[in-house]
């Protein structure tokens, strides 16, 4: 294999997502000097990059035929397969030799069928979901999970680091994806558990944020627990991330537990919740509203 150089001064990083977390991140590849170029599908969402320096393109194309390394960051499943391997996809027109990053939460057979296609046109493809949230990606202490080839990792892993903290591979295609569902099945039932321990603490007369400085301390200790309760607490409910998307990687997670024989009845359940929630209009609240539900907070 024959790869590029990917220092500041002769990179394109390529950046297609700009939502809550993709926002922050391309941010910290304009704040390490990197030429960077954007695509969304709301540009509005894009401007403060924009303001920054970054560069717009209209079309993932013309983003692709220019980028050195591409990041994506989309929604769904079906916004992966569309982006890299769509009529207009990057697939199709990155120059050979480009990197591929797909960090977002997506099904592992996809990260599979996109490295087959990518490798046909010495692309070289790593999917690399990530943990963290909102203020992970913010202060750039994202965990990342990557699958793929060593050597392509090596060569990414400093771009890697420029947006997190914990960066592992954990394996071949796929592997990345695999390792984010066992992620997001830890903290689904986890979830449950915090928001049950907060309405309890509520019925029992206690003041829950001084029953958060003792347990969180302990054995109960959790990401969630004290990133996520003190939201809950305060009533804050706005999105550091989505339910409508923590639905959709628990679906992902089901599908692949199915197909390896795998029971996952923790994980049933807490869709199950979160699916309810959804369908009282909560789709775009983030994931702490869970203690609506606990409470009888929801819109009957």
């Amino acid at each position: 294999m024959v790869f590029l150089s990917l220092h500041a001064e002769n990179t394109v990083i390529g950046f297609v997502g700009t939502g809550v977390m993709g926002k922050s991140m391309a941010s910290h590849f304009l704040n390490a000097g990197y030429q960077v170029q954007v695509y969304t599908r709301t540009k509005e969402k894009a401007e403060e990059l924009l303001v920054r320096g970054a560069m717009w393109k209209e079309r993932i194309s013309e983003l692709a035929a220019s980028a050195d390394v591409i990041i994506t960051m989309v929604g769904y499943p079906s916004d992966v397969e569309e982006v890299y391997l769509g009529a207009e996809g990057i697939v199709s027109h990155a120059k050979p030799g480009t990197f591929l990053l797909d960090m977002t939460t997506s099904k592992p057979s996809l990260a599979k069928k996109i490295y087959e296609e990518a490798k046909k046109r010495s692309l070289y493809s790593l999917d690399a979901p990530v943990s963290g949230g909102d203020v992970g990606a913010r202060e750039a202490r994202l965990t990342i999970m990557v699958g793929g080839d060593q050597e392509a990792f090596d060569r990414v892993e400093p771009l890697l680091q420029i947006m997190g903290k914990n960066v592992v591979l954990q394996g071949g295609p796929g592997a990345g994806q695999h390792t984010k569902m066992c992620n997001q099945i830890c903290i689904a039932t986890n979830m449950i558990g915090v928001c049950e321990a907060i309405a309890y603490a509520k019925k029992a007369g206690l003041d829950p944020t001084r029953v958060l400085t003792s347990i969180e301390a302990g054995a109960a200790g959790s990401w969630s627990l004290s990133n996520l309760a003190p939201r809950m607490i305060a009533g804050n409910y706005e999105p550091g991330f989505y339910i409508k998307h923590f639905i959709k990687d628990m679906g992902v997670a089901l599908e692949a537990a199915k197909e390896m024989g795998l029971l996952t009845p923790g994980l049933e359940l807490s869709k199950s919740l979160y699916e309810e929630l959804a369908a009282k209009g909560e789709q775009d609240s983030g994931t702490q509203a869970l203690i609506k539900w606990f409470e009888g907070k929801l819109e009957k």
